[in-house]
């Protein structure tokens, strides 16, 4: 026989199992413990306890707190709107290099590991499509050797693994989790290119890195990430580059050249301004594909990019296109 025992009531065993439900939402706060004596009689007490809450805690419960450690209300209040939910990264690899002391810069594979950690946690999805110029750039050495344009190209595809293989560690090293895709199979060390697969792991939360172009030879890294993103159904291309945006003029050999703030498709192939090769650009007006170039050396420059926030030069925006005053 068992007994029951709250404040001063006793329950026989054969009718605790119809008491016990309504007793749990009567008496949700009492603490209740369970004895069992030689003669083989069950004894169940219960007491109030404002400290602890043993049934509380065995049943799920909604949490008030967000992933980001503020409650509901308040997330609700202080997320920014964000205007992109998936977004194409194109790293190129000059920009890998840094300060062009070594083919990739420690520093700028981990600053980009982690403003694409802060904006992944966002539900921001990240692709990324890194450029190989760092380590060889196929145009720049066709005809050397007697090594023709497609070969070069293929080694220029190459070196695009490498980077994607180093900036995919750089990223897992610090909890971001990250797939390697190849544009022709190298199983050993990536996965093939699937769309399917792809638009897979960005909706599991996984950063996909594209490696190897487009697969192809006579097609840039720029190409590629146009493709990709259409392909994916991106929303946006952002080009992280050395300089600032797109200028009237070098502004490493001109001073004076100034930013433009926003350009149509039309413009920049018009001013033959050496943003993307036409094939991209062209490919990206086409699929109303906006195109955003920035610079990746200042901090916080990709989180901007990828977060909708004003950086850098917008190309395929709505507004007429305006130089910047100096």
């Amino acid at each position: 026989m068992a007994i029951f025992t709250c404040s001063s009531n006793f329950l026989s065993f054969s009718s605790l199992p119809s008491s016990l439900g309504p007793f749990i939402s009567t008496h949700h706060n009492n603490f209740i413990s369970c004895h069992q004596s030689s003669n083989g009689r069950l004894s169940i007490s219960c007491s109030s306890s404002s400290d602890q809450n043993p049934i509380n805690m065995r049943q799920p419960q909604m949490s008030s707190m967000s992933p980001f450690g503020v409650t509901l209300n308040e997330a609700n209040m202080s997320t920014p709107s964000l205007k992109w939910r998936r977004v194409l990264l194109k790293v190129s690899g000059e920009a890998l290099a840094g300060d062009q002391a070594q083919n990739i810069d420690p520093k700028v594979t981990m600053s980009i590991a982690r403003e694409v950690a802060a904006v992944t946690r966002l539900g921001i999805e990240v692709a990324i499509v890194v450029g190989g110029g760092n380590i060889f750039r196929g145009a720049s050495w066709a005809g050397s050797s007697g090594l023709d344009r497609s070969s070069a190209d293929y080694i220029g595809m190459l070196a695009t693994v490498m980077n994607a293989i180093y900036l995919q560690a750089t990223m897992e090293s610090i909890g971001i989790p990250t797939r390697v895709q190849t544009a022709f199979r190298m199983s050993e060390v990536a996965e093939p290119y699937i769309r399917r697969r792809a638009v897979r792991h960005l909706e599991k939360g996984r950063v996909v890195i594209f490696a190897a172009g487009t697969g192809n030879p006579f097609f840039t890294t720029d190409t590629a990430a146009a493709l990709r993103c259409a392909e994916i159904n991106a929303e946006v291309v952002l080009k992280a580059t050395n300089v600032d945006g797109v200028f009237d003029d070098d502004p490493r050999y001109n001073p004076n050249a100034r930013i433009f703030d926003t350009l149509t498709y039309q413009e920049v192939t018009s001013k033959d301004l050496s943003v993307m090769d036409m094939t991209a650009i062209t490919l990206c007006q086409e699929n109303n594909i906006p195109v955003v170039v920035f610079n990746l050396s200042q901090p916080g420059n990709i989180a901007k990019a990828i977060k909708g926030e004003r950086v850098g030069t917008l190309i395929g925006g709505t507004q007429n296109s305006k130089v910047a005053t100096a």
